[in-house]
């Protein structure tokens, strides 16, 4: 394959292939490597390589978790005692008795240092301190206080990526109420499907945001939430794209400026480990969204470790994800305070107005840990940005990929046109932990298309049909032992039945997450999609990255989506659907030439029964492609019962499924 725009071929390069190994002064230096000298210092524990590190990280739970604590000096009333004092799945008891607060933990830096960098299309480049930053969440903390918020009690945002939703949330935490957040994307079915089953006190809305140059006004959308939202006392307005947007609805509504109360002490609510922080939710693609509740022990803990011991952050580096608030990266994003790091945020359009808008603002606000969706690094390589050549970006010490699987290409892309010096860092893990448990290690070398390991405390395994544990093989990818993230449980849902069927009903005591996974006999990993929309044919297991990879490499086409119309018992029909480059027609001897192609690189099992043109594959708003719910549509479900237009980017996608299915009566 050709790089878009250029005449060269790019390198060849499979599965496997070894991009990257630390250097020594990496080695040295890196924050894991700390935390193995303190071991043995402090505990007389020493490890020869991380994999070692990581077996007594996953079989001595107590005693990693509680290194965890001590290492990085968490900020506590009470400190500990015991660690774990249940190890069930679900129903671990992590911490009992310790109290915590995650906003005091955030922001422990000097007055003095950055905290936050951010720009958006509204705005220019903003820097704020963590004394800055202190000042402006005590003053709307003061304010919600003065609202009637308490400990317990919900605050919802409509917001961006923007300072105020950061704010708002550590005012939130700072005080032991619970945050839930949805982006200004979202329509408002979309956002009182999740907020109406939380019942907040409190909602903080943006009056509208520019995306692409475009403006969308939000006040009336604003309004509808607001009037469906049966709990809510008071709605705040944020002036964003506005400079005085009506706050309309008398008393019950007021302005951002309002709600501030300036020169207030910022006071932190000491709360038990197990606290709710948040809640998160699921995406929304069958049914009503799980409304996930995370701790504030728990997640302070697994995203220092994450953070610090894997993507090797502390307060010398400036941290940067592209992510909406929709997302659960934003909520890593954010976390980087926990480790001194200065957090950048970005609102906007990352195409516009053309491909290398967020690496130009990575040279402009000296970013050292880039991260994005492994969708946008794919789209970059397509389009052939070459961000090194154009921007220098010499201080890249780390770049991230997640919410896909990254192709062996996409490695070989970032080595060659990003950075060579920098450690790759692909990402699994979901919202369900508000992770990655499968990551990035400095100690260890990155090679095409796999994850470094599993991280520490994270006991991942891949799962035959049967339960027994297999390496080199596709399996279910499971936790078999509790992390401290794991959700404390689903917001109504009492007896926990919801629970235990999401991630407990086909291996009883073991967290089963979704994903087809292979660990190699080297400890590394790779992912190859959702285990609910693997190619099963003829008993031969693929994961739908793998077919992506060889049909998107094909020079005539722009994009696919691949379904399996099988069911339990039943194999169904493979179809292809193809978005064609411009000029290009899907003719017979394209056709031929796409199954020759599969047959030869997949298998001959999985040539496709059809082949289809359409305009736009579905994806969500965190550009995942929509596999599931368009095989249920295909299967004749309406398309209201399989995912909601306002969780996708591009809804209109939907309709050539549609109209395929009523094509189709026999289904």
């Amino acid at each position: 394959m050709r790089d878009a725009g250029t005449s060269q071929p790019r390198p060849s390069v499979k599965e496997g292939d070894l991009l990257w190994e630390p250097k020594p002064e990496l080695l040295a230096g890196a924050n894991v490597t700390r935390f193995m000298r303190w071991l043995a210092e402090e505990e007389g524990l020493r490890f020869d390589d991380y994999p070692a590190l990581w077996r007594w990280s996953t079989d001595d739970l107590e005693g990693f978790w509680g290194a965890v604590w001590d290492f990085f000096g968490i900020r506590s009333e009470t400190g500990y005692g015991r660690v774990l004092a249940d190890d069930r799945m679900p129903g671990a008891k992590w911490f009992p008795g310790a109290t915590v607060n995650y906003a005091e933990n955030a922001l422990s830096q000097p007055d003095e240092r950055p905290a936050v960098i951010s720009r958006s299309e509204l705005r220019p480049l903003e820097v704020l301190t963590f004394g800055q930053l202190r000042d402006r969440v005590a003053a709307v903390a003061a304010g919600l206080r003065r609202l009637g918020v308490g400990p317990g009690d919900r605050v919802a945002a409509y917001m961006p990526n923007i300072p105020e939703a950061l704010v708002a949330f550590l005012a939130t935490s700072s005080i032991g109420a619970v945050w839930s957040v949805c982006s200004p994307e979202f329509g408002t079915r979309t956002v009182v499907d999740r907020f109406r089953q939380i019942e907040p006190r409190v909602l903080i809305a943006v009056d509208g945001y520019v995306y692409g140059g475009r403006r969308f006004d939000r006040v009336g959308a604003v309004s509808e939430i607001r009037d469906s939202l049966p709990s809510l006392e008071r709605t705040v307005v944020v002036p964003y794209m506005e400079a005085a947007p009506s706050a309309g609805d008398g008393e019950a509504t007021l302005l951002w400026d309002d709600l501030t109360v300036e020169g207030q002490p910022l006071v932190f609510e000491q709360v038990a480990f197990d606290h709710p922080l948040w809640v998160l939710y699921s995406s929304g693609t069958t049914g009503l969204p799980k409304p996930i509740v995370q701790g504030h022990g728990g997640i302070l803990l697994e995203h220092v470790k994450v953070l610090s011991l894997h993507m090797d952050l502390g307060p010398d580096d400036r941290f940067f994800w592209f992510t909406t608030t929709g997302w659960m990266m934003w909520n890593l994003l954010i976390g980087g305070l926990l480790v001194g790091s200065t957090v950048a945020l970005f609102d906007g359009d990352p195409a516009y107005p053309d491909m290398g808008t967020l690496w130009k603002y990575a040279r402009e606000a000296g970013v050292t840990y880039f991260g994005a969706s492994a969708p946008y690094i794919q789209a970059c390589m397509n389009a052939g940005v070459r961000p090194a050549d154009t921007y220098g970006l010499e201080k890249l010490k780390g770049i991230g990929s997640t919410g896909a699987p990254l192709s062996p290409e996409g490695f070989r892309w970032v080595y060659d046109e990003v950075s060579g010096a920098a450690l790759l860092g692909s990402f699994s893990g979901g919202t369900d932990l508000c992770t990655g448990f499968i990551g990035p290690c400095p100690l260890l070398p990155v090679r095409a298309g796999e994850l470094q390991c599993a991280c520490l405390g994270a006991s991942v395994e891949a799962y035959d049909e049967s339960g027994g544990a297999v390496v080199g093989e596709v399996g279910e990818l499971v936790l078999t032992r509790p992390m401290p993230s794991m959700p404390l449980f689903l917001w109504n849902d009492p007896e926990g039945a919801r629970y235990r069927e999401s991630y407990f009903d086909m291996f009883p005591g073991v967290w089963r997450h979704g994903d087809w996974i292979k660990v190699t006999d080297r400890g590394s990993c790779v992912i190859y999609g959702r285990s609910d929309s693997t190619l099963n044919r003829g008993g031969v297991r693929m994961g739908t990255s793998e077919f992506y990879r060889v049909v998107d490499e094909m020079d005539e086409v722009n994009d696919s989506l691949v379904v399996d119309t099988g069911v339990a018992g039943r194999e169904g029909r493979l179809l292809l659907f193809l978005v064609l480059r411009d000029g290009v027609t899907l003719d017979e001897a394209l056709k031929t030439r796409v199954v020759r192609r599969l047959r030869e690189q997949l298998s001959p099992r999985h040539a496709p029964d059809e082949i289809l043109a359409v305009p736009e594959v579905p994806r969500t708003l965190n550009g995942k492609k929509v596999e599931v719910p368009v095989r249920r549509i295909l299967a004749g479900d309406p398309v209201a019962d399989t995912i909601s237009p306002d969780a996708m980017s591009n809804p209109a996608s939907l309709d050539a499924f549609v109209e395929l299915a009523e094509r189709q009566p026999d289904r």
